[in-house]
């Protein structure tokens, strides 16, 4: 993740916060809504997506598409944390890795169908990475907040 993106402007806060409160809103509405024209908010919207500051997608809820397990897999390493990081990465029931300070090395959020399925890419696939030392599931039991919104400074 590199950090060299310029400062928004406050129109292009105002066009994000309104796409984080629905990334379906038409262009005309946000328009309104921050005093641009649909052309230019659809243009302001190209950049900020071509630039990586946003990227608008479809969030499912995982228990009604069939993933019942999801775990948060904290990792430590022994050697090199980055090639592990990768690994994780590259799994498709990995949507989410962090290299953070503290007592794991890793953080990845793993989503599965079902408790079997978590033994496996655990026992199996995360354990036997090289350079992995441990790696601790931290079991979700129910969700209280899940949120793509929050301040832009």
């Amino acid at each position: 993740m590199t950090r060299e993106t310029a400062p928004l402007d406050e129109i292009s806060k105002r066009i994000i916060e309104q796409l984080q409160e629905d990334g379906r809103r038409p262009y005309a509405t946000i328009g309104k809504a921050v005093g641009l024209s649909e052309t230019a908010v659809r243009q302001r919207v190209q950049r900020l997506s071509e630039s990586g500051v946003i990227q608008i997608v479809a969030v499912t809820d995982p228990l009604r598409v069939g993933i019942f397990r999801q775990a948060m897999v904290a990792v430590n390493v022994a050697g090199p944390i980055e090639p592990v990081a990768d690994a994780l990465a590259e799994m498709p029931e990995v949507p989410y890795v962090v290299i953070c300070g503290g007592r794991f090395d890793i953080l990845a959020e793993v989503v599965c169908v079902d408790d079997a399925s978590l033994l496996e890419l655990i026992s199996s696939r995360i354990r036997t990475l090289p350079g992995v030392r441990n790696a601790e599931a931290l079991v979700y039991l129910r969700l209280r907040k899940d949120s793509y919104r929050w301040a832009i400074p």
